[in-house]
C-alpha cells in the first residue's frame, strides 16, 4: 500500500506539546524521528532486540504522519497549519515546515534489517532469513529468523537466558507452551531440539504470520506448532484452547509486570513436574517474580543472569 508522508521539522524540546497540537488537529498517529539519546530506563522498558546507537542530539526532531493514497489531504493539512501557527505564539516551535513525500509499508517496516546479522547463542547459529549459511556453519545447529513487525531475533539477552535453559530440558516428548511467543524462536528452538509439539500465545496479530513464516523457514511442518492470538492470563476461550495440565515445559519472555499475573495461570497448564521457564526480568525485579513463583506453588530450581536481566526457572510440584 502506497502513502503520503508529511513530515514536520520542529524542536525535539518540544516535540510533545507540537505533538499534542497534532492530534488535536486530527493527526491520529506520529513517528518521531529525533537525535535525543534514550535513558538507561527508556532501554530496559523497550525490551528490544535490536537498539542501534544513534549520533548526538542535534535539538531537531522530524514528526511524521501518514494518509493513505487518495486520501483527501487538504483539510487536514489546513487544520494542522493553524494549529502551528497558534501554537507559535506561545512556543518557539523552530522551523516548523511541513515536507510530503510518498511510501510504502516495506520502507518503514524493512529499515532495520541492516541492524541484524547472523550471530551465535552458544553453539547455535541464529541467521536473519535474508542472509546466507557459509560452508564452516552447515553442520552447526541453525535457526533461520525473520521476526517481521514481531519481537524475537534472538539478539536480546533474555532470549539467550531462555534458549539456554530449552536446551538443558527439552527431551524428544517436550510438549511446550511459549507465551509471548513472537516471531516463535523459542518455540522453534525446542522444535529443533527435538520437542514433539508447541503452542504459542501471542497478543498481537502480527505474531501469527511471523511465527507461521519463520517455521516453513527452517523446515518445520506446520502439526508441530501452533499460534494462538488472545491474553492467557485472563481470556477463557484462549486459556481453553490451549489446554490444562498438558505440557512439559512452559517459557515465557516478558517483562516482570506480565510475569506477576501470568505465573499463577501458568501452572494450570502444566502437567504435575513440568517446568516454567521465565525471562524479560530486570534484576531489580527479580525478587518480585521469584515470589510470584513462589506464591503459586512452583519449586524454584535455578536462577541465571546476563547482563542485567534474569531468567527463573522453577518446577511444578508433582502430586
Amino acid at each position: 500500500m502506497k502513502w503520503n508522508k508529511f513530515t514536520l521539522k520542529t524542536r525535539s524540546q518540544v516535540e510533545d506539546i507540537v505533538i499534542s497540537t497534532l492530534a488535536e488537529a486530527g493527526v491520529e498517529g506520529v513517528e518521531i524521528e529525533d537525535k535525543v539519546p534514550l535513558t538507561e530506563e527508556d532501554k530496559k522498558q523497550m525490551f528490544v532486540d535490536i537498539l542501534p546507537q544513534g549520533p548526538e542530539d542535534d535539538g531537531i526532531a522530524y514528526l511524521s504522519f501518514y494518509l493513505e493514497e487518495g486520501e483527501d489531504k487538504s483539510a487536514l493539512l489546513e487544520r494542522v497549519k493553524e494549529a502551528l501557527e497558534e501554537l507559535r505564539g506561545f512556543v518557539d516551535i523552530g522551523e516548523g515546515t511541513i515536507t510530503e513525500s510518498e511510501t510504502e509499508d516495506k520502507d518503514w517496516i524493512n529499515n532495520w534489517k541492516e541492524y541484524f546479522h547472523q550471530f551465535y547463542v552458544d553453539d547455535i547459529l541464529i541467521i536473519p532469513s535474508w542472509e546466507e549459511v557459509s560452508e564452516e556453519d552447515k553442520d552447526k545447529m541453525i535457526i533461520h529468523i525473520d521476526p517481521g513487525t514481531a519481537f524475537g531475533t534472538g539478539m536480546h539477552e533474555t532470549t539467550q537466558l531462555c534458549m539456554r535453559q530449552l536446551k538443558k530440558h527439552v527431551g524428544p516428548d517436550t510438549q511446550l507452551l511459549d507465551v509471548g511467543t513472537g516471531s516463535g524462536i523459542l518455540s522453534i528452538t525446542a522444535l529443533k531440539l527435538g520437542a514433539a509439539h508447541a503452542v504459542g500465545t501471542d497478543l498481537d496479530p502480527c505474531a501469527l504470520s511471523a511465527a507461521v513464516e519463520n517455521m516453513e523457514t527452517n523446515g518445520i511442518p506446520k502439526e508441530r506448532m501452533e499460534v494462538l492470538i488472545g491474553n492467557i492470563i485472563d481470556d477463557p476461550a484462549v486459556q481453553d484452547a490451549v489446554g490444562y495440565e498438558k505440557y512439559d515445559i512452559a517459557v515465557a519472555n516478558i517483562l516482570a509486570e506480565v510475569l506477576v499475573p501470568l505465573t499463577p495461570e501458568i501452572g494450570k497448564h502444566l502437567k504435575p513436574g513440568g517446568l516454567y521457564i521465565t525471562s524479560g526480568i530486570l534484576d531489580e525485579k527479580e525478587e518480585t517474580v521469584k515470589n510470584a513463583v513462589e506464591a503459586a506453588g512452583l519449586l524454584v530450581e535455578e536462577i541465571t543472569h546476563q547482563g542485567e536481566w534474569v531468567c527463573i526457572t522453577a518446577r511444578k510440584k508433582r502430586g
